[in-house]
């Protein structure tokens, strides 16, 4: 470098410039900084004598690499933590927060992989204490921005520290030096409490927020995820917890403050909510405790303060949530504000299911601590009332009646998250609302039908028509979706309060009865012309996860013979009264959905998905055998029968398909059976033979490839022993020829290499 001046310009560039020519030339310009450690004293004077903050980040963030990547002597590293703390106190104030923040984190790393080296490496919250004792604001946020740096670099591991050692020194870290961070911002928090500054209570609440986060016992917790289970605070904290101001002061800032310092607050009071049990002293503390998040949340839900922001919304029903997770109705009833706190509960639960669009990834947290409640009703003791026979019905319906206003409202089928195809939002509700319905089962059930009835009759009524109003029609199989998904999730479990096993296998049946006739229904008239339209395709993802989750409990290898009430009673409604009559039902609905759809991955790849769980069970894999449909679909699967078998779009699910029918085939053993099945291939075998080998390039002929090796693919990896060798004959003579006439085309050589390496493995298993 010639001057400073040159390298402040480099710098300016390789943080600013657009052109990315000069990006690249800065960068590689000034990679030398980083790589070489007899540049480590430029960095030095870059930051004693740089003017601009790009070239002192470009040494901060230089050292930093030099620091995590290279073998600094000790006395090396320690000079630079010197030289750090005591440039940081002279000039932090003055500094760019980006520069501040990048040498607050070379200093954290120092401290980390020192941490065992030198005593004096351990003294950095000792020397963060004496920036937050100087008298200006500067200096205070810096002490505390060092701190929160600190405990995120403990809590995460490196890629230059083996994981061990991480952990070795995160434990020292902990038991040293943690609770001590923690206590100092709590003290930050009173003090800053009536504060103009924002900034400094900000970085309080984080620190607090990074300390109640700390991985406390090695359990690498997901940090992109929300979940998470029972915070294990040390015993050493128990006094400052059981305090009565820990847990106040994160309500009143929550009351003082605006988004994002609230939002922090709460999460922090999220972390505290699911503090270990074992943490307290005794019941008497543990119920003071949880007596001060009662009064706490329900003073939030009566004046319904900061709600109206959508992350302190969330954050709060995160914190309702965790109610669930660690504590249990026994002890809730027992609280003297209880009846208070659960009726404001409730009515924030109807009004956030009202609100379903603006709520919807929020009311997950609040269904959960409902299923929690009720499933802990048969476990209650003592003559407290739970209140729950008064407020659960009121929430069962009015989330059914939500999701039907979701659906009457139109939404574009093109919205990036659709209600009905966001699959894990989806499932999170539907998981936890079962329990809530199975609560008072007979009146839940009847609610459903009657709102169900009159939008079936609609539905058959418009299946008569030789034409519809598309966009009613959208709504109502979006209705109708909304309710099939609804009785699904419930018969996926089979809990109940207050009601016989006899009584909710009635109630099954009459639930499940109104879904079958509806499958009659969508795939009659005008309903069987609209599989194009994503409102139909939904209904029919709906109907199979119907499916799927009924043959779980009524038709599934361990249900087959305990469930005489529900067949009696299917018998009463619509005529099915044996599994093998269901199983037809189920199978026509698949043959049906397999000639149909031509387009929709997802409705084939459950379709199929449901076919292969179906044949898998022992004893539905034999019954299967006897249905008529099912032996069709074994001696005519070809595309003019299935027509999704030409679409090259769902080729992939090729594989599935044949696994099914291989399954099926081999179930009886039969070499005779699995020739005759094979016929269908054969005819594609003989027609490839005999096509020439320019003809191998054209499109028809490479999908009609790449198909047939999928389809082998599924047979082989159902084949048994007695055919392995047979399939093998019919393909080695074939393969070499087309292999030579497609190695220029990775789609069709890829189907053919796995299709080929798993009859290899075959044959090792084999011999």
């Amino acid at each position: 470098m010639e001057s400073l001046a040159q390298l402040e310009v480099l710098c300016e560039r390789l943080y600013n410039s657009q052109d990315s020519a000069e990006r690249t030339h800065a960068e590689n310009t000034l990679k030398c900084f980083s790589t070489n450690i007899d540049y480590i004293s430029q960095c030095q004077y870059i930051l004693d004598n740089a003017l601009t903050p790009y070239a002192l980040m470009l040494a901060s963030s230089s050292l930093l690499k030099q620091v995590t990547e290279h073998s600094l002597s000790l006395q090396l590293r320690l000079d630079i933590r010197n030289y750090l703390i005591n440039y940081l106190a002279n000039r932090g104030p003055e500094l760019q927060p980006f520069v501040i923040g990048s040498l607050v984190q070379l200093l954290c790393r120092l401290t980390k992989f020192g941490w065992f080296d030198d005593d004096r490496f351990r003294d950095v919250a000792k020397e963060s204490i004496n920036f937050l004792n100087q008298a200006t604001s500067d200096h205070y946020a810096i002490g505390l921005k060092i701190l929160n740096q600190l405990v995120c670099e403990m809590n995460q591991p490196n890629p230059g520290l083996p994981s061990s050692h991480h952990r070795r020194v995160a434990c020292s870290f902990r038991d040293q030096c943690l609770f001590q961070i923690f206590q100092i911002s709590l003290t930050s928090l009173h003090q800053l409490k009536n504060d103009a500054i924002s900034r400094l209570q900000e970085l309080a609440l984080s620190l607090s927020l990074k300390c109640l986060s700390f991985d406390f016992v090695g359990t690498s917790i997901d940090e992109s995820s929300e979940e998470f289970g029972t915070v294990q605070i040390p015993s050493s904290w128990k006094p400052v917890l059981e305090d009565f101001s820990t847990l106040q002061i994160f309500f009143d800032y929550y009351a003082l403050t605006k988004p994002p310092i609230s939002k922090e607050s709460l999460e922090c009071l999220v972390r505290l909510a699911s503090v270990r049990r074992s943490l307290f002293t005794n019941d008497v503390t543990r119920s003071k405790f949880l007596d001060h998040l009662m009064s706490g949340t329900k003073e939030i839900l009566r004046t319904g303060q900061g709600l109206a922001d959508h992350d302190n919304y969330h954050e709060f029903c995160r914190l309702l949530g965790r109610f669930r997770v660690n504590y249990q109705l026994s002890e809730l009833v027992t609280m003297e504000g209880y009846g208070d706190w659960i009726r404001l509960v409730a009515e924030f639960t109807s009004k956030s299911l009202l609100s379903w669009q603006w709520a919807s990834s929020s009311v997950y947290y609040l269904l959960g601590l409902w299923s929690r409640l009720v499933s802990s009703v048969p476990y209650l003791k003592g003559d407290a009332p739970s209140l729950l026979d008064e407020y659960v019905p009121k929430i069962t319906e009015g989330f059914i009646t939500s999701r039907l206003d979701s659906a009457q409202a139109g939404l574009p089928d093109d919205i990036s998250e659709h209600p009905l195809d966001n699959v894990d939002l989806l499932q999170d509700q539907l998981d936890c609302f079962p329990y809530l319905c199975r609560f008072q089962y007979e009146n839940s059930s009847l609610f459903i039908i009657n709102v169900m009835e009159p939008i079936l009759q609609i539905y058959m009524e418009r299946a008569q028509l030789q034409t519809g109003d598309k966009s009613e029609l959208s709504i109502v199989e979006a209705k109708l979706a909304w309710i099939v998904h609804i009785i699904a999730a419930i018969l996926k479990i089979k809990q109940s309060v207050g009601c016989s096993a006899e009584s909710q296998e009635v109630i099954d049946a009459e639930l499940s009865a109104r879904v079958l006739r509806l499958v009659n229904a969508a795939d009659s008239g005008l309903h069987s012309q609209r599989c194009g339209e994503l409102s139909k395709q939904r209904l029919d993802r709906a109907i199979l996860t119907f499916f799927q989750n009924f043959r779980k409990s009524y038709v599934g290898d361990q249900a087959m013979h305990s469930s005489k009430q529900l067949y009696a009673r299917l018998s009463d409604l619509i005529g099915l009264n044996d599994h093998l009559l269901l199983l037809d039902f189920i199978v026509q609905k698949i043959a049906r959905n397999l000639k149909c759809y031509t387009e929709s991955e997802e409705v084939i790849d459950q379709t199929l998905s449901l076919f292969l769980e179906l044949a898998s069970g022992y004893m539905t894999g034999k019954l299967l055998l006897k249905l008529d449909t099912v032996k069709f679909i074994i001696a005519h699967h070809t595309r003019e029968h299935f027509p999704f078998l030409e679409e090259y779009r769902c080729s992939r699910s090729r594989t599935t398909f044949y696994y099914t029918i291989g399954w099926l085939i081999f179930l009886e053993d039969s070499a005779a059976l699995f020739k005759s099945s094979m016929d269908p291939l054969l005819q594609v075998f003989i027609t490839l033979e005999s096509t020439p080998d320019t003809m191998f390039r054209t499109d028809s002929v490479k999908y009609a490839l790449i198909g047939l090796m999928r389809d082998l693919r599924g047979i082989a990896m159902a084949t048994n022993r007695l055919v392995q060798m047979t399939m093998i004959d019919m393909l080695m003579g074939f393969a070499t020829a087309c292999i030579n006439a497609s190695l220029h085309c990775v789609s069709v050589a890829e189907p053919m290499v796995f299709s080929l390496t798993g009859f290899i493995l075959l044959t090792c298993q084999f011999f």
